[in-house]
């Protein structure tokens, strides 16, 4: 596991491409017979529950190139296709493409937005009850 330590570290972290920054929720789990599982056994399942903390800028495509007038300088600047996951959503993820980070002393996940099986948005409509 990787470790950050800083003051506010967490508020500098920029994400990169595709990478989703997740807070892995740490609910005790109860089994259908009524025994609570460990955080060791929960961490270890295929799929895990999350919020998410920070969102990269999406998937980077190629700048279109206007080959007209060949004297002009040419910049290269990325363009991204966003991502649909947004900060504070509420997400499923596949845990086992995730890498642990430890960031002023919380544990979180690096995940790719591949990963993500669902989203729970709370958003105007789903607080009005529409």
């Amino acid at each position: 596991m990787s470790t950050l330590d800083g003051i506010h570290t967490l508020r500098k972290i920029v994400m990169s491409g595709d990478k989703v920054l997740v807070r892995p929720t740490s609910d005790q789990h109860k089994t259908r017979s009524g025994l609570y599982l460990p955080p060791t056994v929960t961490e270890k399942e295929d799929i895990q529950q999350g919020v998410v903390v920070k969102v990269g800028p999406g998937f980077p495509i190629p700048a279109a190139n206007d080959e007209d007038e060949p004297w002009k300088e040419k910049k290269e600047s990325l363009k991204y296709i966003p991502l649909q996951v947004q900060e504070k959503d509420q997400v499923l993820f596949l845990r086992r493409n995730g890498y642990d980070v430890e960031i002023d002393g919380e544990k979180y996940l690096i995940i790719p937005h591949s990963a993500i099986l669902l989203m729970v948005r709370e958003d105007e409509l789903s607080e009005l009850g529409l």
